[in-house]
């Protein structure tokens, strides 16, 4: 799978209650009465899947029989995916094919998308485009105010996020300028700034990875997305595993299951091993508990415990920056990683130890010495960051208080924070048990 859903915050299932109690059934909903009718008549076959609202993940799928290991989870027929296909055989096709230089396959799907949507009845779409989410959770969506709680790393990309779509907006509008001819209204309210954003983030974080090959018409940009109607109410778990791919002798998108779900249960899928900060960027959602999560130090961080003062600091920097050591140093549920100790390591060698950083970055021990200053601090910027997160932890409970309107993305920041602070303090333990052995 390439992408999938926004979702808010992962809940932890309340322990006292009844696990029949944790879902209700929606397929009654109108929404989704129309959704099968109209899936069907593209040549989907009725499963064993009911969409239902989760008390710990919200919408989702579950499943009305036990699916063993290898067993089939869903196949979408070809005619049900929305793919730059799609866009090119619409009305939008014969513009896309002539504008100069060419609109990339996001772009078309986006304004797919926009103009379907704006079309309301008379859209073909219409019954998946009314189960689509109104609002999302990337951080391109979310306040000023909420982007500053993120931590550092994660902050720089919403900004970067926030940049790309604002240029993917301004880069589009004499394409969609070009579109007047189809549409009474103006194009220019009709192709707004939150229109597209609404649109990019569907695609964002709902399109599964399906390659096209490439097509004049199109930029040289990947295009590699599906919107997969139904299909894309499955949540992600970190400790499922399926299999997923386009099946080219049925024409259907196929996902297998490699895990066992029993009957009544929410079916999961698995996006990727991407810790919680990925998930966020990518999808608006955290996942609790997630093995795959990490707290990441920034070089600022790492370096204000080292002296400037140092002769040999430049230099052991500028080591660090050549073997791609100042980015991806985390503390995981196992404590700090492998990187971020081979860095501190390096900065502690001393005057007498530098011509040694080679065998550092090999492993080998160089001095109990530098084990231990290289430890220490680590135990200093994993207090340091608990202290930080804290710090954030009670900015947010203050904010939630003020700002209504804020508070369901206050609360995803908040659960991002609080699955930090449980890496932090876990790794605060590993490291507090590594000194005493130490010493």
């Amino acid at each position: 799978m390439k992408k999938s859903r926004g979702r808010t915050s992962r809940k932890r299932r309340r322990k006292h209650l009844p696990s029949f109690m944790d879902r209700v059934n929606c397929s009654h909903k109108l929404e989704y009465i129309k959704l099968m009718k109209w899936l069907k008549d593209r040549g989907f076959e009725d499963s064993h899947l009911r969409p239902a609202e989760f008390w710990d993940t919200g919408r989702g799928l579950m499943t009305t029989k036990t699916l063993q290991v290898r067993d089939l989870i869903i196949s979408l027929p070809e005619k049900c995916l929305l793919t730059t296909d799609t866009v090119l055989s619409s009305c939008l096709g014969e513009y896309i094919m002539k504008w100069k230089p060419p609109v990339s396959p996001l772009t078309a799907l986006c304004t797919f998308l926009i103009a379907e949507k704006h079309a309301g009845e008379k859209s073909l779409w219409k019954p998946y485009l009314d189960v689509l989410p109104k609002t999302y959770s990337c951080p391109v969506c979310l306040e000023h105010d909420v982007v500053s709680l993120l931590p550092e790393p994660l902050r720089k990309k919403a900004q970067e996020q926030r940049t790309m779509v604002h240029e993917l907006y301004m880069s589009s509008k004499a394409f969609f300028s070009s579109l007047q001819p189809l549409f009474a209204e103006n194009t220019e309210t009709i192709f707004n700034y939150s229109a597209l954003e609404w649109a990019w983030c569907t695609i964002n974080t709902r399109t599964i990875y399906m390659k096209h090959s490439q097509r004049k018409c199109f930029s040289l940009e990947p295009d590699v997305y599906a919107l997969a109607p139904y299909l894309d109410l499955l949540n992600h778990s970190p400790n499922v595993q399926v299999k997923a791919a386009f099946n080219d002798q049925t024409r259907s998108y196929e996902i297998r299951t490699n895990s066992l779900c029993k009957k009544y249960e929410e079916v999961f899928i698995c996006y990727g091993p991407h810790d919680n900060q990925r998930l966020l960027l990518e999808y608006g959602f955290v996942a609790m508990d997630n093995p795959h999560s990490s707290v990441y130090v920034s070089s600022a961080t790492l370096l204000k415990y080292f002296p400037p003062l140092d002769k040999q600091r430049n230099a052991k920097v500028s080591i660090l920056k050549d073997h791609d050591l100042l980015e991806n140093l985390t503390f995981g549920w196992d404590g700090p990683s492998w990187r971020l100790l081979t860095a501190l390591k390096v900065l502690s060698l001393g005057a007498d130890e530098f011509t040694c950083w080679r065998r550092t970055l090999l492993g080998d021990v160089i001095s109990a010495r530098n084990e231990q200053q290289a430890l220490n601090i680590t135990a200093k910027i994993c207090h340091f960051l608990i202290e930080e997160t804290q710090h954030v932890l009670l900015q947010i409970s203050q904010l939630k208080r003020n700002n209504e309107n804020l508070k369901k993305h206050l609360a995803l920041v908040e659960a991002l924070r609080l699955e930090d602070l449980k890496i932090l303090e876990k790794s605060a333990e590993i490291l507090c048990n590594l000194n005493m052995a130490t010493t």
